[in-house]
């Protein structure tokens, strides 16, 4: 594991995890709460496209990579959340822990298919 110097970091990213409010007739909705703000750095890994529901729609997976976040200690928690860089939605399907250290995260994400 390399250690991550302050010039790698480059890109301030907000993560968010869902959560459900009532709208103004009592019915659930879909909001995101703001977990953290952090500096990371993006780097596309793959692409793909998929035909959903009769239309093809194109998915990038990319890894990002930023300092040890507590938030991320709970897997089931982890799949639920996004990052977002600028107007840019990364759905999160993983976190590493890299070493177990605590000191560095991978987050594997996808970007385009909308998740939620």
């Amino acid at each position: 594991m390399n250690p991550i110097s302050a010039g790698m970091l480059t890109r301030r990213i907000q993560i968010q995890r869902p959560s459900t409010v009532k709208d103004s007739l009592g019915a659930p909705s879909r909001t995101w709460i703001n977990v953290a703000t952090v500096w990371a750095d993006i780097q596309p890994l793959s692409g793909r496209e998929a035909v959903i529901a009769n239309r093809i729609t194109a998915e990038l997976t990319h890894q990002i990579t930023l300092r040890y976040q507590a938030v991320f200690d709970n897997p089931q928690q982890v799949a639920q959340m996004r990052a977002l860089y600028k107007s840019r939605i990364f759905n999160i399907h993983s976190a590493l822990n890299e070493d177990e250290k605590r000191t560095q995260l991978i987050l594997l994400v996808s970007e385009g298919l909308d998740d939620g």
